[in-house]
């Protein structure tokens, strides 16, 4: 709802903290501007330009010196009278050697120091958008099929969220640049990823860096940003087996004007899907300017509209697999079920009905979406040769909305069960409206301390995050047939209003010391501030009772580790980090009647990363140890209970070689067992429940990828590859009753590069052709612990062609 913003509840300016930042950046930004004009106002040339494909950013140099109040998770509840961003450098011509598990890609998810994924004291991945092209890549849920030990789920409620090291939901941070804009259940949408560059993940808790939540780990978007050089324009279609179709086009280099560089994108995704009348239609476009003052000051600007219209599909009613008239599916779900949301029924063993497959049980008019705009800029000015400053400016605004039948729940209660008026069905829908400013300044230090290279960054961060809902009160229900649905329209509403505003200011302080040539201290710790305030008026606009309030909250959070080279391409390290978040994990649906604490996690984790002389090959091993205190979770989705403590422990192991030209192998794989500890509470009906000992939500014990490619040195060069990617078993709620079970899927794909010899206008051809889930395997790809009468299944066989060209 567009006339939300910022009225009651919003704050007529921006936090002390914030406004201390943000003048300080700006002052010293006018500071590095003078100065740089009187050092040089002289023109300069570009010199000589090696034409070469867009790499990996460099490292930076180290210069010595029964019903319940259902709380949904981006909504308030149901309730029935019971960060670190850096400043994006212009892509260099060339840059450092690709490596097969591409560690040498510099992140800026985990750290501030610039650093490379192989030189961190942890666990970082990092997708570029080559592998991703690979891959057939094309959402960010998507992504997690290329990380080791990663799932992700598209819940309508929730889309593009992901599992990892024990932990999903809100425990995942997700930014966008670096710059984190609040809880992934609340704020996470369908997002192409024709637009970025790469995506960063670091596994395990960051708080460092993320700030809020990050227990599981963080994910990183990150755009394309401008290069140096001549331009290169880019463009793409495809078209696959559900009708859905994908375009987009891309240019970039220098412009005209000497020292300044850009980079445009523009993408429209049209992404059909297999149930009944149901898409998501991504567009984004994006833009970004760089500037090169003199030799010691550069500036740039972005900017980015996103927009998605969506008819989601909600999931498919679990069902009695022995009631009669029921036609049950084998290796989907199983285990027992009893109807979790109306309360009823004697647990029975699941499935999942035969014909229901491609049903959809929303209602005709239903819609979802979401419109998002980022503002970006910054400076980065090179005082000395060892001394840097740089900060960034951002503004976020989105609106997102949902109308919808959320829930469709299978009535154990009805008797003709596989007959008429046997889904129960219940509405849900609300806007909101976010806001959010803020400011990242980092002064960064190289020196020389007894001998010994130091770099030093201290990073002062600070946002204010205006967060705004209209959501309907009235969850109109009714009834629907399992197998023929009559779908209707949605009813009527009646909304409540609810305001949170957060206030954000940190302070952090990183440090790398190599004691010798190989051995490394990095270490860092975050001092944060954050303000939270609520209030909340019923449909009549009335204020509610506990309302308004407000919570501080002060955690300190930090990482500890090593790195040590002991022999060529063979480097051990280790590591100790913590994280914090509010209570439930979602700041933004804390209600004053919940324990306003802080979680608390930490991690210990060691491994071993190798690097082959020639670097054709690479592995990673890493154990690790995640414990989070303080926990508290949804009893069926609806109440927030106690859960103590959650346990996650571990291995993941990932290798790649390229052994001959031309051929790729890779593959990895990774064991978590993930538990909660005193998961003790009484239930609504006064009865004592204990889920201590069982296994998380959407948290499998075994994850595994493989693929090969080989490439043919043809005339016309042809590549045919697969892929094979097998998930365990997995639960949809923590009494572990029902369970997803285990699946496997291929994938196959083969392209043709076209030579400039055939299309002259074109540098680059690229004709590919891609079979998703080659063996039609029908396979639960997800569960909302919210819906937990229901299960997202995951796509069947479809085929695909897509174009490509570079010139």
């Amino acid at each position: 709802m567009q006339n939300l913003h910022f009225r009651a509840g919003a704050r007529p300016a921006l936090s002390r903290a914030f406004l201390i930042t943000l003048l300080s950046s700006v002052s010293l930004s006018s500071a590095a501007l003078a100065q740089s004009a009187a050092q040089d106002n002289r023109s300069r040339e570009v010199g000589p330009v090696i034409v070469s494909p867009p790499a990996p950013r460099q490292a930076p140099a180290v210069s010595p010196g029964t019903q319940k109040q259902r709380a949904a998770r981006r909504a308030a509840g149901r309730n029935r009278g019971a960060p670190a961003v850096a400043v994006p450098a212009a892509q260099a011509p060339s840059g450092p050697v690709q490596t097969p598990l591409n560690t040498a890609a510099v992140t800026d998810v985990g750290s501030r120091l610039g650093i490379t994924a192989r030189e961190m004291p942890a666990t970082v991945e990092v997708i570029g958008q080559q592998t991703m092209q690979n891959l057939g890549i094309r959402t960010t849920t998507d992504v997690a099929k290329a990380a080791v030990g990663v799932t992700g789920g598209d819940a309508p409620g929730a889309p593009a969220i992901f599992s990892m090291r024990g932990f999903s939901g809100d425990q995942i941070s997700t930014l966008y640049n670096g710059i984190p804009i609040g809880p992934s259940t609340m704020t996470g949408r369908p997002m192409d990823v024709a637009g970025l560059q790469q995506v960063e993940i670091i596994k395990g808790p960051d708080s460092l860096v993320a700030g809020l939540g990050a227990t599981g780990g963080a994910i990183n978007y990150v755009n394309k940003a401008p290069h140096t050089g001549p331009i290169v324009n880019d463009a793409f279609t495809s078209y696959d087996s559900f009708n859905g179709y994908r375009a987009g086009y891309g240019s970039g280099g220098s412009t005209l004007i000497n020292g300044l560089d850009y980079r445009f994108d523009i993408s429209h995704f049209n992404n059909k899907g297999f149930i009944d009348d149901t898409y998501s239609k991504l567009s984004n476009v994006s833009g970004q300017l760089n500037y090169r003052v003199n030799e010691n000051l550069r500036i740039w600007g972005a900017t980015e509209y996103r927009q998605d219209n969506d008819r989601f599909y909600w999931g498919t009613p679990l069902v009695p697999a022995n009631a009669p008239g029921i036609v049950p599916t084998y290796g989907v779900v199983s285990g027992l079920w009893s109807n979790y949301y109306l309360g009823g029924g004697t647990p029975v063993p699941v499935t999942i009905d035969a014909r229901t497959l491609t049903t959809n049980y929303n209602v005709l008019d239903n819609h979802s979406g979401a419109n998002e705009l980022w503002l970006r800029s910054g400076f980065q000015w090179d005082i000395t040769n060892n001394i840097s400053l740089k900060s960034l400016v951002y503004g976020y605004d989105a609106h997102r909305h949902w109308f919808n039948n959320e829930i469709s729940s299978f009535d154990q209660t009805v008797g003709n069960f596989a007959g008429a008026q046997s889904i129960y069905r219940e509405r849900l829908a609300l806007d909101h409206a976010q806001r959010l400013y803020g400011n990242i300044t980092d002064l960064t230090v190289n020196s020389n301390l007894g001998g010994m290279d130091n770099r030093f960054v201290a990073t002062v961060a600070a946002s204010s995050n205006q967060f705004n809902v209209s959501q309907d009160t009235l969850f109109f229900n009714d009834y629907v047939d399992l197998l023929n649905p009559d779908r209707g329209l949605y009813g009527p509403r009646s909304d409540e209003k609810i305001y949170t505003h957060l206030d954000t200011a940190s302070l952090s302080f990183e440090d790398r010391l190599k004691l010798t040539s190989t051995f490394a201290l990095i270490g860092g710790i975050r001092f944060e501030n954050i303000e939270l305030s609520r209030t909340r008026f019923d449909e009549n606009g009335l204020l509610k009772a506990n309302y308004p309030f407000s919570k501080t909250f002060n955690p300190v959070t930090g990482r500890i580790g090593y790195t040590w080279d002991i022999a060529p391409g063979v480097m051990l390290y280790s590591q100790y980090a913590t994280a914090a978040d509010p209570t439930v994990a979602n700041i933004f649906i804390l209600r004053p009647t919940t324990p306003l604490l802080l979680t608390t996690s930490r991690t210990y984790e060691t491994g071993v990363k190798l690097l082959s002389a020639d670097r054709r090959a690479e592995a990673t091993f890493s154990a690790f140890d995640i414990e989070r205190k303080n926990v508290y979770v949804p009893e069926s989705g609806i109440l927030f209970n106690v859960a103590g403590k959650m346990a996650s422990k571990g291995v993941e192991i990932a290798a790649a070689v390229n052994p001959v030209a031309g051929l790729k192998l890779w593959g990895n794989v990774a064991f978590v067992q993930s538990r909660f500890i005193d998961f003790t509470y009484v239930d609504g009906n006064g009865d004592f429940q204990s889920y201590s000992g069982k296994t998380p939500p959407n948290v499998p014990n075994f994850i595994a990828n493989a693929g090969a490619s080989y490439r043919f040195d043809t005339k016309l060069p042809v590549e045919i590859g697969g892929l094979v990617r097998h998930v365990g078993d997995r639960f949809n709620f923590q009494d572990n009753l029902v369970t997803m079970d285990a699946y496997t899927i291929f994938d196959a794909y083969a392209f043709v590069d076209i030579p400039k010899a055939y299309f002259p206008g074109v540098d680059q051809t690229r004709i590919s052709f891609r079979v998703r889930n080659l063996t039609n395997k029908l396979y639960a790809a997800w569960g909302d612990p919210g819906y937990t009468d229901q299960i997202i299944l995951g796509a069947p066989r479809s085929y695909e062609i897509a174009a490509s060209f570079k010139w």
